[in-house]
């Protein structure tokens, strides 16, 4: 991804500069209503690791898409309010897992967790 471009003080610094910017980015995309990209092979450069809970919340707006859906629909299949969904889907608001895999439970669909060697 072209996007964004990091820096830091050494590697460990831009990385999580580099978290930072694609969550901006990637908010961008939520504001356009638009899909945001998986991650591409690193093919041996350093990549980018986003925080699980925002991974969590780009696959549900992801899902989201894919379905037709909007946030006042969303809002509707889980009763709660459109702020709530709001939130759920704001990269830079802490939401419980559980909310995130209800929400995508609500369209048909589940959250896999998978742990990879660091």
């Amino acid at each position: 991804m072209s996007e964004a471009v990091s820096f830091g003080d050494d590697e460990t610094d831009a990385l999580a500069r580099g978290a930072e910017a694609l969550a901006v980015i990637f908010s961008g995309r939520i504001d356009d209503r638009v899909p945001i990209p998986m991650p591409s092979a690193l093919k041996g450069r350093p990549g980018v690791v986003l925080p699980a809970g925002v991974s969590a919340k780009i696959l549900l707006w992801n899902a989201m898409l894919a379905a037709g859906l909007r946030k006042a629909d969303l809002a509707r299949r889980l009763g709660m309010s459109p702020t709530l969904v709001d939130r759920l889907l704001d990269l830079h608001h802490s939401s419980r897992i559980e909310q995130i895999e209800a929400a995508l439970a609500a369209l048909g669909q589940r959250l896999v967790v998978d742990v990879r060697a660091a």
